[in-house]
């Protein structure tokens, strides 16, 4: 991790705890404007499941990167329809577990149809909330937050619940999209009214709620993965 990262990290957590008054303000409305109604969420939900998502998102790549080990605790927050599920299934083999979690009971639903289908007998779903995921506290090894960071209307009390149930040596790892790069299928305007930070911001805000940045990449051109322990008490 560069010396360049860390300054601007600092930086943003300097600008992010003193401007706490203006909080409320940041996190945006427009990132969750479309998940208002069940016909809204379905729109979503098609293009989250989409066939050739697999190929965009090289989903086995950013896994193995990670590290996920054979019996590893899972939770996929934010998991909507489970598009990540099955490839977390291949790397934990039948002797791991996954927590699907979702602030949506449509998206779990699905998720619980796929269960069915495919007989994944070690997924387990956990309807969350806005502020709390509900997992079991010290039970998790990855926390696993995939392109859902900026929906979160209150994102370091979220994360400060998260940090609560991860293992001693768990970890957190955050992907999203650049709030300042091209994306491949969304134009400038869309990138910056539905992300409300760039990388650095939420990475303040993660480090401000008990954690301690330990590795950082990029995934895709648009897309970067912020990996995370917890800090000392």
């Amino acid at each position: 991790m560069s010396r360049k990262f860390l300054s601007s990290v600092c930086c943003s957590l300097f600008l992010f705890v003193t401007s706490g008054i203006l909080l409320p303000a940041q996190v945006s409305k427009e990132a969750n404007s479309g998940y208002q109604t069940k016909e809204q969420r379905e729109r979503v939900a098609s293009n989250l499941d989409r066939p050739e998502r697999e190929k965009s998102q090289k989903p086995r790549e950013l896994i193995a990167a990670l590290g996920v080990n054979n019996g590893d605790v899972i939770a996929d927050i934010g998991s909507g329809v489970g598009f990540m599920l099955p490839y977390f299934l291949e790397a934990v083999g039948p002797g791991g577990k996954i927590y699907a979690e979702d602030i949506q009971q449509d998206f779990l639903d699905t998720v619980e149809e796929k269960k069915h289908e495919n007989n994944w007998t070690n997924v387990v779903t956990i309807l969350g909330d806005q502020k709390d995921p509900n997992l079991p506290p010290g039970q998790i090894d990855l926390a696993f937050i995939l392109d859902a960071f900026h929906h979160f209307s209150y994102p370091v009390e979220t994360m400060r619940n998260i940090r609560r149930t991860l293992k001693p040596d768990g970890r957190l790892v955050m992907v999203d999209f650049y709030r300042s790069r091209k994306h491949p299928t969304r134009g400038k305007e869309w990138c910056e009214k539905h992300i409300r930070l760039d990388r650095d911001g939420f990475a303040a805000e993660i480090v401000s709620a008990g954690f301690k940045l330990e590795r950082h990449f990029d995934h895709l051109p648009h897309q970067y993965v912020l990996i995370f322990r917890k800090d000392s008490p």
